[in-house]
C-alpha cells in the first residue's frame, strides 16, 4: 500500500485508466461522493485542459481531481483556482532543487523557470439558490515527461532536476499545502489568497500580451483585483480588467 501521507479529510481513489479524472470526479460528485474525495489516475484517455484543450496523459505524470463541497456561491468558488495555484507552487517549491523558480501564471498554470509544469481546471455545479452543489479541482503535473510542441513552452519536474520525484510525492505535497491554504481562504477570505498569489505571480510588473478570443493587446501586469481579474496598464496609462484569456511574456509575443 502506497503511503500518500494525506491530511485528514481526504479520501483517495486510485484508478489505472480513466477518460478524465475531472469527468470521473463529476460523475462521483453527482452520485454524492463526499467532500475531500480525491481521484488519481495513472493515465487518462481523454485528458482536458482549459477551453477543452487536449491534455497529454502518459504514465509517470500526475492526474488528479478533488471533489469539494464549499458552502459558497459559484462566483466565490472561483477563488479556489488561486488557492490551488498557491498550494501547487508551495508543493513543487519543496520538491525542486534550491533556487529553481516556481511561479503561478494567471489564470491557472504553474511554471518552473518560465515553462509550464502544471495546469488547473475547475468545474462546478450549482443549485437553484445559486450556491455550489459541488466543485471539482482538476490538476495535471508533468513529472517524468512533457509535450514538446505547445503554444506555451512546457517542462517537467524530472527535467528541472527533481529526478527522484513521482506522482505519490507530488499528490501528497499538494494535498497538505491545499488543506492549509483552503483553511486560510475559509477563515480570512480572498484578500489573504490574493496577497499570497501575487507573491508567487509570474510577470508581475512586466509587459505581457493578453490574448482574448477576438482581440490581442499588450500592457503591464500591475495587479490582481478582488474578484481575481488581471489588471493591465496600457501604454496610455489606462488600466484594463481581464476576466478571462491567455497571457504570454514578451519573448513569446
Amino acid at each position: 500500500m502506497v503511503n500518500h501521507n494525506l491530511p485528514p479529510g481526504f479520501h483517495l481513489v486510485v484508478l489505472d485508466t480513466v477518460d478524465s479524472t475531472n469527468v470521473e470526479a463529476r460523475r462521483r460528485a453527482e452520485a454524492e461522493a463526499p467532500d475531500g474525495t480525491l481521484i488519481q489516475a495513472v493515465t487518462q484517455t481523454q485528458g482536458r485542459g482549459r477551453r477543452g484543450r487536449h491534455w497529454e496523459s502518459p504514465t509517470g505524470n500526475l492526474y488528479m481531481s478533488l471533489i469539494l463541497r464549499p458552502d459558497c456561491s459559484v462566483a466565490a468558488g472561483l477563488d479556489v483556482t488561486f488557492v490551488s495555484a498557491i498550494a501547487m507552487c508551495d508543493a513543487l517549491a519543496a520538491i525542486v532543487p534550491p533556487l529553481v523558480g516556481v511561479a503561478a501564471k494567471w489564470p491557472n498554470d504553474i511554471l518552473i523557470n518560465g515553462r509550464k509544469v502544471a495546469g488547473i481546471l475547475l468545474e462546478s455545479a450549482s443549485g437553484s439558490s445559486g450556491k455550489l452543489r459541488w466543485l471539482v479541482v482538476g490538476v495535471g503535473v508533468n513529472i517524468q515527461s512533457f509535450p514538446k510542441r505547445t503554444e506555451y513552452p512546457a517542462t517537467s519536474l524530472n527535467f528541472e532536476g527533481a529526478v527522484n520525484t513521482g506522482p505519490t510525492e507530488v499528490l501528497g505535497g499538494f494535498a497538505r499545502c491545499f488543506k492549509r491554504w483552503f483553511d486560510i481562504w475559509g477563515n480570512e477570505g480572498f484578500a489573504a489568497i490574493r496577497e499570497a498569489w501575487l507573491q508567487r505571480a509570474e510577470g508581475l510588473g512586466e509587459m505581457i500580451e493578453v490574448r482574448l478570443p477576438d482581440e490581442r493587446f499588450t500592457g503591464r501586469f500591475v495587479d490582481l483585483d478582488e474578484s481575481g481579474s488581471l489588471i493591465i496598464e496600457l501604454e496610455s496609462g489606462e488600466r484594463r480588467s481581464v476576466t478571462t484569456g491567455d497571457v504570454f511574456p514578451p519573448e513569446l509575443i
